[in-house]
């Protein structure tokens, strides 16, 4: 029986290609047969599950399209419903799943078109400048045909282009937090009480990067019956960390729990010195990775940032960089560069390890390993994306493999490292076959980086730094600050720092297998060989035989081991004899399988119930812990801190001192309240690291007298007050007016009318002001009738001066500044003046009037 196919629709409809009625006929069942399952399920399938099943209007969907999605990734299957239904949520998936349009599609939709009565209706905080700017760009290209209005709110742009944004009161923020609160210090008119819809954009990174206080300030202005929405690739499962977002019964979606990096990447973990790093990573650049394909590398400090970039600029290659305290527009222009291609190597910090997409992206070298695994999750998930492969190099030394150990921890997955070159002279077929067969399994191997290739690069590196003295000014900024980034860093697990101890000496990485030949692998095996090789006599033993005589120190040595063989031969039998059972049980499994082998003795001894068991370290404890949202915690975090029970004191003395913990820091205590990072000064620390006071400095004003404008965002409609009071059994966003009974409610025709019922004190405000004003023009009317009355005199008293010469005062005091009837004026002529204010004397006069 033939395979029957359902009709695959066109392209412009739902209707099958094929027209005519036999190939219809082809595809339709026989009669008095009942359609078979996968035939109304493909068909089903086919028109449903996309974005038009969504319920999207019009201008949204072919936004959606122009974009040039199809079909929702799962993370947007699962959120956007929801968010459509109105519900608050916390999404986790993995990086480049298409977490930025699970919010922004149904932001869109909510919002349609623009309203300029209604104030800032969304808002979008992003913890770097980088991943705001290209959030504005995503929004803009799905909102194409919408007349939403955007507006970018970052740090290092200028204050008075973003004060005109404002001033054309936008529909959408897209903000850093630090700049945000600065706006809001400067502008008193500036009000988020409209605001309907926050979206927390990677929120692990903005409440565990010191913006407490800034989130505080801007959480304060925000309404009650906001929407909020948090989305990151890293998410704890508990939301205690997140509770001052506001969340009212949120729901949760987590998705790849199971495979937090792409499967499509491939990990390299090269094991070598701290000083042999510029000649892997000039290697790497030049010899394994091809030309056409775009890089960046993740250093720890600025100050890498520009020695790589000069470096780099020596050897005939042109990066572009990027870091915190970097020039916004060079920023903008280097990143500009590297997503055109024009530049195929990229250098920055961390501030670029979250949320940027790079669409052609190939490769990741991390120069510092990362201190916290969710921190590696997002570095190399700048590669790998949508579909594609890459590859993420990382750089290891000695005092880095007891975070290696926390990150395979918290990705689950096992570790192993790479065969010696002993065992690969005896069986290279052997070896490369089970490596490979580790390596499809998803197993981890990490090796030596070759020693030749080392001082290969080395030698020519030292020529182009000792050539450059703007690299030789750089060398010493460079160690400091990296030697400041190995203080300030978190401490991995105290299981991990054990477990190094115990690590085997691994062997040339399997990627370099190619590279070396059969030669150069026995003079490898024959240096290692030599590294550790120990001699059984001492110096002095040696000394005494070469001597052929008796000597004293010679006779102590002798003496010395007689009384310690004994013990050394006890350990050694021992040692063998623990060693037996485990020879006998795998005989045939050679070194480099043995060594992943473990925790077989353990089972065995142990007496636990499995089924019935309650353990105090729970299943979860390295996921959660690499999760955590805390400054400078994680694997070192205590489990039973939430378990501790503190009784509250009764004295204020007592209570504020039990709110607020001291860090010693240079030689003082530091008062740092509930983990977050507060300076004695009072300052706030920005999004790019500077610290700042919030202060305002009047450049607000200075634009409002330059340009005469003012930003007023939904303040004067409505009747909508400041602290959001509102009667009772109803609330107002902007200038629509919803019932308070759910999330579905309903919209109250004739809401744009501005309200005219007006409260007590309004009332007394403009009584106060209508009194003014009569005031004001009675003393007006008082003041020109005594001003005419005068003229007149003037006019009547007009009189020769002392030259003969008849001359006529225009003012009623001759003065030139008189206003008064009295002659006390300033004047400008010499001379006095009189009783009636007349001058007498030369030409203009500068005496004082007397009576």
């Amino acid at each position: 029986m033939a395979r029957l196919n359902p009709s695959k629709p066109s392209s412009r409809g739902g209707k099958p290609r094929s027209s005519s009625a036999d190939a219809m006929a082809e595809h339709k069942p026989p009669p008095g047969r009942p359609k078979r399952e996968g035939e109304g399920a493909s068909k089903k399938k086919a028109k449903s599950g996309g974005f038009e099943s969504m319920g999207l209007c019009e201008e949204v969907y072919r936004g959606v399209r122009h974009k040039g999605y199809r079909v929702p990734t799962p993370i947007q299957r699962k959120a956007m419903p929801l968010i459509l239904a109105g519900h608050d949520i916390a999404a986790m998936a993995r990086t480049g799943s298409g977490k930025t349009a699970a919010f922004l599609v149904p932001m869109i939709q909510r919002l349609r078109r623009h309203d300029a009565g209604a104030g800032i209706r969304a808002l979008i905080l992003s913890p770097t400048r980088d991943l705001a700017t290209q959030t504005l760009k995503f929004a803009q290209q799905l909102g194409k045909f919408t007349d939403l209005k955007i507006s970018l709110i970052v740090g290092g742009d200028s204050m008075e282009s973003q004060f005109e944004e404002l001033a054309e009161n936008p529909d959408i923020i897209i903000a850093t937090p630090g700049r945000l609160v600065h706006h809001l210090a400067e502008v008193e008119d500036l009000n988020l009480r409209t605001v309907e819809y926050v979206v927390f954009d990677e929120a692990d990174s903005l409440f565990s990067l010191g913006l407490i206080q800034q989130l505080h300030d801007i959480l304060h202005k925000l309404s009650d019956t906001r929407q909020t929405l948090l989305f990151s690739a890293t998410l704890p499962q508990a939301l205690a960390d997140f509770a001052k977002a506001g969340l009212r019964d949120p729901q949760i979606v987590r998705l790849d729990l199971d495979k937090k990096i792409s499967p499509d990447l491939k990990l390299a973990f090269f094991t070598l010195r701290q000083e042999e790093k510029l000649a892997a990573l000039l290697y790497l650049v030049r010899e394994r990775i091809s030309s056409e394909e775009q890089t960046i590398i993740f250093v720890s400090t600025k100050h890498h940032v520009e020695f790589l970039n000069i470096l780099f600029r020596e050897e005939g290659l042109e990066p572009s960089l990027s870091y915190g305290a970097m020039d916004q527009e060079a920023r903008n222009i280097h990143i500009s560069k590297f997503r055109a291609r024009k530049t195929m190597i990229l250098i920055v910090t961390d501030v670029a390890a979250r949320g940027l997409d790079i669409p052609l992206l190939d490769n990741v070298v991390n120069w510092d390993f990362p201190a916290k695994p969710k921190l590696f999750v997002h570095r190399v998930g700048r590669v790998a994306r949508q579909g594609r492969s890459g590859t993420a190099y990382t750089f290891v030394t000695s005092e880095d493999m007891a975070y290696l150990l926390d990150l395979h921890l918290f990705l689950s997955k096992p570790l192993r490292p790479a065969p010696t070159e002993e065992e690969l002279l005896k069986d290279m077929e052997g070896m490369n076959l089970k490596i490979d067969r580790a390596l499809a399994n998803g197993e981890t191997v990490y090796g030596r980086f070759p020693q030749t290739i080392i001082d290969l690069v080395s030698d020519g590196i030292k020529e182009v730094i000792n050539g450059c003295t703007d690299l030789i000014a750089l060398e010493k900024p460079c160690t400091n600050a990296f030697h400041l980034y190995l203080k300030t860093r978190p401490m991995p697990s105290t299981e991990s720092i054990r477990r190094v101890k115990d690590l085997p000496r691994e062997g040339l990485h399997p990627i370099f297998r190619d590279v070396l030949g059969s030669d150069e692998l026995s003079a490898l095996a024959f240096s290692e060989r030599l590294k550790s090789f120990r001699p059984k006599q001492t110096i002095l033993e040696a000394e005494g035989e070469a001597a052929r005589g008796s000597n004293q120190w010679l006779d102590v040595m002798k003496k010395k081991r007689e009384v310690h063989e004994g013990i050394i031969n006890l350990v050694h039998q021992k040692n063998n004899v623990d060693h037996e059972p485990k020879e006998e049980l795998v005989e045939n499994i050679s070194n480099w399988e043995r060594k992943d082998v473990c925790g077989n003795k353990r089972k065995l001894q142990s007496f636990r119930d499995e089924e019935y068991y309650i353990s105090s370290v729970p299943q979860n404890q390295h996921l959660e812990a690499g999760l955590s949202v805390r400054a400078n915690e994680g694997f070192v975090e205590n489990r039973l801190d939430a378990a501790v029970l503190d009784l509250v004191d009764d004295e204020t003395s007592g209570m504020q001192a039990q709110k607020t913990r001291y860090h010693w820091k240079k030689n003082k205590f530091v008062k740092l309240n509930s983990g977050d990072r507060v300076t004695a000064t009072g300052k706030i620390k920005t999004e790019s690291g500077a610290k700042l006071k919030p202060t305002k400095t009047g450049i607000y004003k200075k634009w409002q007298q330059k340009t005469h404008r003012s930003i007023d965002t939904g303040r004067k409609y409505g009747g909508f007050a400041e602290e959001g009071a509102s009667t009772t059994g109803s609330h107002q966003r902007g200038n629509r007016k919803h019932t308070a009974a759910g999330r579905g409610r309903r919209y109250i025709p004739n809401a744009d009318v501005p309200s005219e019922i007006r409260n007590p004190e309004q009332i007394q405000k403009s009584r106060q002001q209508k009194a003014m004003d009569i005031a004001r023009m009675k003393n007006r009317s008082t003041k020109e009738s005594k001003f005419q009355k005068f003229q007149k005199n003037n006019r009547r008293h007009d009189g020769p001066s002392k030259d003969g010469k008849f001359q006529k005062n225009r003012r009623p005091d001759g003065n030139g500044k008189n206003r008064r009837p009295d002659g006390n004026g300033k004047g400008r002529g010499k001379g006095k003046g009189n009783a009636n204010g007349f001058g007498k004397g030369k030409g203009k006069m500068k005496g004082k009037g007397t009576r």
